[in-house]
């Protein structure tokens, strides 16, 4: 089945999961909207697929401060896009143990990557989507990329275990607003494993994971699912959330009848 969005931005596209992602869009005929920090990257996919292809967009998502402004100059610019794929994370080994270790400024950086970055750009970007499905009937997403540490935490890193359960749980709740309000906007997770990039070469730690191709090529097949709205990989997990899915499903029907206060 084809993916039916059809001008995509991608955060964190110049490095693992994003390009490769970005690579794979770019063959099946998608116009990518690339967002990145390093410029040296980005003129290498501009170099690969060509500016018919894919435009630059260079921008650190960790900026809270500059989103509301650089969203609206994305949308100027942009006007036909109708998917986001916020990829964009940060990883870093984290002991509470030993305080004196941490620097509180590393905490900040890796939430606002990962969670506050994601949350500031689904609330600028809503506007929009939902204009394009009122206006032109048009099929409209948000893809979170979050994590299986989503799930069941790493001890090496409780920081960005936290960050990425905090998207999983934006990714719940808001999938279940947008479609109580009917506006049309699908809400995807994606929920990678460790997988071979450089998240975890830039901490010096030994290559470990899914190879990044394997993983990409799989979730790319699972991305143009139109009936199903998570995606996790293997089955280290399944069953895992079944009890907090019932249970959240049973508050969305109290909430629906009027019985949630």
């Amino acid at each position: 089945m084809p993916f039916p969005y059809k001008n995509v931005l991608i955060t964190g596209a110049t490095s693992g999961i994003g390009r490769a992602l970005t690579d794979r869009m770019i063959a099946a005929g998608i116009f990518i909207i690339a967002v990145g920090r390093r410029e040296d990257r980005m003129k290498e996919l501009v170099a690969k697929h060509g500016d018919d292809k894919i435009a630059l967009e260079v921008f650190d998502v960790s900026r809270l401060d500059g989103i509301a402004e650089w969203s609206r100059r994305i949308i100027s610019r942009y006007p036909r896009l109708d998917c986001i794929v916020l990829n964009a994370g940060m990883q870093r080994g984290i002991d509470f143990s030993q305080p004196g270790s941490i620097a509180p400024s590393d905490l900040t950086a890796e939430m606002a990557t990962n969670y506050l970055g994601p949350a500031h750009m689904i609330t600028h970007f809503l506007p929009h989507l939902m204009s394009v499905v009122a206006s032109v009937r048009a099929p409209v997403a948000v893809v979170l990329v979050s994590s299986s540490l989503a799930l069941a935490p790493l001890p090496r890193c409780p920081n960005y275990c936290a960050s990425k359960a905090a998207l999983h749980s934006l990714a719940w709740t808001l999938r279940a607003q947008l479609a109580a309000a009917g506006c049309g906007v699908r809400v995807v997770e994606v929920l990678p494993p460790a997988v071979q990039t450089e998240l975890h070469q830039r901490q010096g730690l030994p290559e470990v994971g899914v190879p990044l191709q394997q993983y990409a090529d799989q979730t790319w097949k699972e991305l143009r699912q139109e009936d199903k709205d998570e995606f996790l990989w293997g089955h280290m997990f399944d069953g895992l959330e079944d009890r907090k899915r019932q249970v959240f499903e049973g508050w969305l029907g109290m909430a629906t009848e009027g019985k949630f206060v």
